[in-house]
Order: C-alpha cells, then structure tokens, then sequence
C-alpha cells in the first residue's frame, strides 16, 4: 500500500472512531422500582425542608408514613401545640400537661 492511501485509511478511521465516540449511548428505559418511585416522590414533597427536619420526614415518607395526607411532622406538631397552649395561657404545670397530651394526639 502507498503512503496516501494508509493516510486516508488512518484518517477515515480516526473520523468513524470519532462518531462511534460521540455518539449517545441510550439505555433502554427501564421502570423504576417501587422504592425509586417512592424516593423520587418524597424529594418532591420535601422540597423546601432542611436539616433534621428534611432527615425526619424523608425517613418517614420512605417509610410510608409521610403518604397520608394531614399527617404532620414532630417539628410541626410541636409549633401547633405551642401555639395552642399560648392562646389558652397555659402556664407551669398546666402547660407541661398540655404539650404531653397534644404531642401524643
């Protein structure tokens, strides 16, 4: 073989490596499982929380407990009750009584 034809040969092989290289390599798409279904849902759902707060309701969302709708968050139990407890001007005694029982409902 002459020396042009193995440059265009070396050269044609370089530009079909280049295009099998930058071709996309499409996965067939597979169905999530029902645990990454569950885990992409919750993110959703969590947006907006941070820190322990993020940390508790993801564990309970993958849980399946954060599913039900109405259910609330220890964090968001907390603030209602003490806000309750403040309307009623609860105090002392009173007041420990209270959160005890409206943590617990």
């Amino acid at each position: 073989m002459g020396k042009p034809f193995r440059l265009l040969l070396a050269a044609s092989l370089t530009v079909a490596g280049a295009l099998v290289l930058s071709t996309p390599v499409v996965a067939a798409a597979k169905p999530m499982t029902a645990q990454q279904q569950r885990m992409t849902d919750c993110n959703k759902q969590a947006a907006g929380k941070k820190g322990d707060e993020r940390k508790a309701f993801m564990k309970s969302c993958l849980k399946g407990g954060a599913a039900a709708p109405g259910k609330m968050t220890q964090q968001e139990k907390m603030k209602k009750c003490n806000v309750d407890a403040s309307k009623q001007g609860l105090k002392g005694d009173a007041r420990k009584s209270f959160m005890s029982t409206c943590l617990k409902g």
